[in-house]
C-alpha cells in the first residue's frame, strides 16, 4: 500500500535490531512529535511509544493496539460523532498516526468536518505491520475473531470511555483497501449501529474474475465470472512495479483452508457484493462513498466497478470519486481524501458535538 515499500521494509528490518530501550525512546518521541503537529490529541493505547498500554480483546484472547483521536477543544461534557478507521492490508494502526490522523485533524480545524472522535484499531494478524504478512480483513476466520473484536471490544471500549453521540447517523465506518472492504462488510451487517460507510479503493468483490477466469481482467458486465477455485495459491493478485508481488495464498491462507470445501461458502459470506442481496440492503439505509483509481495494482477497480454495477441494478445510490490514473497507494488515497471530506462534512454537520451534562 505504501509507495516506498521496499525502502520502508528495509528500514523496519534494520530497526528491529536496535536496543529495546532506544526503540522505546524513539517511540515516545514519535507520539510527542505527532501530537505537537495536531490541533487535537492522539491518545495512546498501544505498545508503540515506550509503555504497553494495549487493550485486552476478549474476541482475540490477547492484548491489541488502539489509537483514539480526540478533536481540538475536546470537552468530556459534550457528545461527539464517531468514526472507526480500519487500516489496509499489510498495515497496522500506526498508519493512522502517520497518514490519516493529521488529515482528519486539519479538516476539523478548518471547519470542513465537525469535531469527532476517531478510533483506529489494529487488524494485523500478529500485531505488527509487515510487507511480508497478510491481513485479517476484519472478519471472523481461523486467524481470529476480528469482526467481534471491532464490534464488541473496540466499540465497547470507546463508547464506555468516551462521550459518543447515540444516533447511527453520527457513526462512520471508514477504511482503505482491506479496511475499506471491511467498512462495507460491517456497515451492511450492523446497520442498526452505523449509517455512514467510506471506502478508499475498497475490496468489495473478493470473488471477482472475468469470464475467462482472470482476476486481473477489467470489469465488463458482458464478460463476468466468479472465483470458485481457491487452490491456486501462486496466482498473482497484485504487482507493484515489477518488484513486489502478492499471490493468492498470501492473502487467503491465513484466513481459510484453501483445500476445504467450505472455503467458497466462507469467502462468499463475507463478500460485500454478495451481501447486497443476501442482507437485503435497500437504497438509503446506508450513506456510502467509494473512491478508487483506474490503475489499481490489486485490480480493485474491477472489484469496485462490479460492485457499483450490482448496486445500480438494485437502485442503490453510492457516491463515487474516480481517478483514472490512480493506484493502490498513499498518494492516490491522499488525492481522494478531499472528496471524502466534501461528501462527509455535510452528512455529519447536523450531528456535531453538543453538551449533554452540566458541571
Amino acid at each position: 500500500m505504501k509507495s516506498a515499500g521496499w525502502l520502508a521494509a528495509l528500514l523496519v528490518m534494520g530497526l528491529s535490531f536496535a536496543p529495546a530501550h532506544a526503540a522505546h525512546v524513539l517511540g515516545k518521541l514519535e507520539l510527542e512529535h505527532a501530537n505537537r503537529q495536531l490541533h487535537g490529541t492522539l491518545v495512546d493505547y498501544t505498545h508503540n511509544h515506550g509503555a504497553d498500554r494495549r487493550l485486552w480483546s476478549w474476541a482475540l484472547c490477547e492484548r491489541r493496539d488502539l489509537y483514539v483521536y480526540l478533536p481540538p477543544c475536546y470537552d468530556c461534557r459534550q457528545v461527539y460523532p464517531l468514526m472507526v478507521w480500519l487500516h489496509g492490508f499489510a498495515q497496522d494502526e500506526e498508519s493512522f498516526l502517520r497518514d490519516v490522523a493529521p488529515r482528519i485533524d486539519e479538516a476539523i480545524h478548518a471547519g470542513r468536518l465537525p469535531s469527532m472522535i476517531v478510533v483506529a484499531p489494529d487488524g494485523s494478524l500478529n500485531g505488527e505491520s509487515s510487507y511480508f504478512s497478510a491481513g485479517s480483513f476484519f472478519v471472523n476466520s481461523r486467524a481470529g475473531n476480528f469482526e467481534d473484536y471491532v464490534i464488541h471490544d473496540v466499540l465497547g471500549f470507546v463508547t464506555s470511555h468516551y462521550p459518543i453521540r447515540p444516533e447511527r447517523e453520527a457513526h462512520v465506518l471508514a477504511g482503505v483497501s482491506m479496511g475499506g472492504g471491511a467498512a462495507f462488510n460491517l456497515g451492511m451487517k450492523y446497520r442498526a449501529c452505523f449509517k455512514v460507510v467510506v471506502g478508499i479503493f475498497p475490496a468489495v468483490n473478493t470473488r471477482w474474475m472475468d469470464c475467462r477466469g482472470r482476476y486481473m481482467g477489467n470489469f465488463n458486465p458482458d464478460c463476468w465470472g466468479w472465483r470458485t477455485d481457491f487452490t491456486r495459491r501462486r496466482e498473482v493478485v497484485a504487482r507493484f512495479g515489477g518488484v513486489l508481488t502478492y499471490r493468492l495464498g498470501r492473502v487467503l491462507d491465513p484466513l481459510y483452508d484453501r483445500l476445504s470445501p467450505t472455503t467458497l461458502e466462507n469467502v462468499s459470506r463475507e463478500n460485500p457484493i454478495e451481501m447486497l442481496d443476501r442482507l437485503g440492503l435497500q437504497n438509503g439505509e446506508l450513506d456510502m462513498y467509494i473512491g478508487y483509481g483506474g490503475k489499481d495494482q490489486f485490480n480493485v477497480d474491477a472489484q469496485v466497478e462490479s460492485f457499483l454495477y450490482v448496486a445500480r441494478e438494485r437502485g442503490i445510490c453510492i457516491h463515487v470519486d474516480y481517478l483514472p490514473h490512480g493506484r493502490h497507494n498513499v498518494r492516490t488515497a491522499v488525492r481522494l481524501f478531499p472528496g471524502v471530506v466534501d461528501w462527509l462534512g455535510p452528512l455529519l454537520a447536523p450531528y456535531g458535538p453538543v453538551k449533554w451534562r452540566e458541571d
